[in-house]
């Protein structure tokens, strides 16, 4: 155990991964010390994390909220979580575009950032991974797919992998074909076979835009050209990917699906690996793992991403941004399931692709992404 706790500072403290994350610092009170929490308005959960965990700084997404509890709030407040001085890695698990700033302040303070959120790199990656550059910071994915690449790399380099596979669990309506999707209920979508996560990246699982996100992810993470990832749907969700290395030998990184293990693996690195009290798993409970190509003609949403992938510039950000209000909608009930798709496709047509250059122009193609998709969601509503 490392003599000198690591200090951390968790955004979206109160959502999956942050509650995830506090866990894992329950289990490691000597090595890890929460120096900063950040969470949107669960106040109640937010109340209990400040007692147990004493963190220094506390900020909430509302003005009105920040008066209550008499802490920071907003953008400024999540950078300042993400730049305390005495943090040594901070946890990016804030939902959306919201996780781009901190992520960049971070950065620029020289902090081991631990990455859950999927639109840092999705919308922003050039950006990003040039700020990682320049300032020499260490990204450490927590996605469990992204984690056992950087497993599996172990170090090696980009030329000696001949390519990465990326595991999918096919979601709730694998094996379906396009017309069986027609009527699919938000309640329905939101049962997830292995996972239990957030309304919305269940939903993105659900489409398998979760696995496109991924894909550009890995890109950015890894340097891993488009060409060299492939998704493969393994509905047991235990080997949660694989590299194949250009002398034909495979690794690939297994276990329990429980997002614990990476989110521990990615506070203690470099550090040695640690025993915990999670569930182990057990080959006699899985006698059979299967494999299955992805469906990209029922789930087009993935084929999306890959669209955007090769456009590239700014057609990732309104991929993200699209897809955002399509989700949102079908989860009121107000756009069918199988419409997510048309709305993220239109939206992407709509849009020339531009090269950007800062934050605030990339937010600008959000801001008419979103503006963009809400007009569509009202075309395809109802049909």
């Amino acid at each position: 155990m490392p003599t000198v706790p690591i200090n951390i500072s968790i955004l979206g403290s109160t959502g999956s991964i942050g509650t995830q994350t506090l866990e894992v610092v329950d289990q490691f009170k000597n090595s890890l010390k929460v120096v900063g929490l950040a969470a949107g308005g669960n106040l109640n959960l937010l109340r209990a994390q400040i007692k147990k965990y004493q963190p220094k700084v506390v900020s909430v997404r509302e003005e009105k909220d920040a008066k209550r509890l008499g802490v920071l709030w907003g953008d400024s407040g999540n950078c300042k979580i993400a730049t305390i001085s005495t943090a040594d890695k901070v946890v990016i698990a804030t939902p959306g575009l919201a996780g781009i700033r901190p992520t960049l302040a971070a950065i620029s303070a020289k902090k081991t950032v631990a990455l859950a959120t999927k639109e840092v790199l999705v919308a922003a990656g050039d950006l990003v991974t040039r700020e990682a550059t320049k300032h020499r910071v260490k990204i450490i994915p927590i996605d469990s797919e992204h984690s056992a690449i950087f497993q599996c790399l172990g170090g090696r380099t980009v030329e000696e992998v001949k390519r990465v596979i990326l595991t999918a669990s096919g979601g709730p309506f694998r094996g379906m074909k396009a017309n069986q999707l027609k009527n699919i209920k938000p309640e329905q979508a939101l049962k997830h076979p292995n996972w239990k996560m957030g309304a919305k990246i269940t939903i993105d699982s659900a489409t398998l835009m979760n696995k496109g996100f991924e894909v550009i992810e890995a890109m950015w993470l890894f340097g891993v050209p488009f060409s060299k990832i492939q998704v493969v749907v393994h509905p047991q969700s235990i080997i949660h990917s694989v590299v194949e290395f250009v002398d034909g030998s495979i690794i690939a990184q297994m276990g329990p699906s429980d997002m614990r293990l990476p989110i521990q693996f990615a506070l203690l690195y470099p550090g040695k690996r640690e025993a915990n009290n999670f569930r182990r798993f057990s080959f006699s409970d899985f006698a059979t793992l299967s494999f299955e190509e992805a469906n990209t003609a029922a789930f087009r949403c993935l084929s999306l991403a890959y669209q955007a992938i090769k456009t590239g510039k700014t057609a990732p950000a309104v991929l993200t941004a699209a897809n955002d209000v399509a989700v949102e909608t079908f989860l009121r009930g107000k756009l069918p399931f199988w419409r997510i798709a048309d709305v993220v496709e239109s939206t992407l047509v709509f849009h020339s692709a531009q090269k950007y250059s800062s934050l605030e122009e990339l937010l600008a193609v959000d801001t008419w992404a979103r503006e963009t998709a809400a007009k569509f969601v009202v075309k395809f509503g109802h049909k």
